[in-house]
C-alpha cells in the first residue's frame, strides 16, 4: 500500500526547487539579491571557474576583454623573382592569436551574457550600458555599494 504525498510536502519540494534555481546551480550562476552582493560576487566567480572555459571568462571579467597587439613584420629583401618587402605593422588576427588569448577574446560575449542574464532588473539598464564586461562588473559592484551606502 502507497501513502499519499502530502500537498505541503509537495509545495515544500516546488519552494526548495525554486530558491535552488533562483540562487544558481551548476548550469547557471547565482541571481544576484539586494544586499548580497559579496556572497553573490564569490559565488559568481566560483561558478565562472567550474566553467570549461573559467580562466578566460575570469580573465573578462576582472582585467577585460583581450585586445589585440600589433606585430612588426620585419623587412624582406628583395630576390631575383620578388621586390624588396619593406618592414610594417600589421595587428593581430584571430587566426594568428594563440589558443590561450583566442579563448579570452571570444569569451567576451559569453561573460557578458552570464552577468546580464544574473542581476536585477533595476540595474540592467545601467550595466548594460557598459562596452565590456570588466565595465560591467565594476559598475555593479559600485552600484551594490551605493545600495549599501543608502539603507
Amino acid at each position: 500500500m502507497t501513502t499519499p504525498i502530502s500537498i505541503t510536502t509537495s509545495t515544500t519540494d516546488s519552494q526548495m526547487h525554486n530558491n535552488i534555481m533562483a540562487a544558481g546551480s551548476r548550469d547557471r550562476p547565482p541571481m544576484l539579491a539586494m544586499g548580497r552582493y559579496a556572497k553573490w560576487q564569490s559565488r559568481f566567480l566560483r561558478y565562472i571557474d567550474t566553467r570549461p572555459n573559467g580562466d578566460a571568462l575570469r580573465k573578462c571579467i576582472l582585467e577585460g576583454p583581450y585586445q589585440p597587439t600589433t606585430v612588426t613584420i620585419p623587412t624582406v629583401p628583395a630576390t631575383e623573382n620578388s621586390p624588396a618587402v619593406p618592414e610594417r605593422i600589421a595587428v593581430e588576427t584571430i587566426l594568428t592569436m594563440s589558443l590561450k588569448n583566442k579563448d579570452h577574446y571570444e569569451s567576451e560575449k559569453k561573460a557578458i551574457h552570464l552577468l546580464l542574464t544574473r542581476i536585477e532588473d533595476e540595474i540592467y539598464s545601467t550595466v548594460d550600458a557598459c562596452k565590456t564586461t570588466h565595465e560591467m562588473w565594476i559598475a555593479i559592484e559600485r552600484l551594490q555599494q551605493d545600495k549599501s551606502l543608502n539603507i
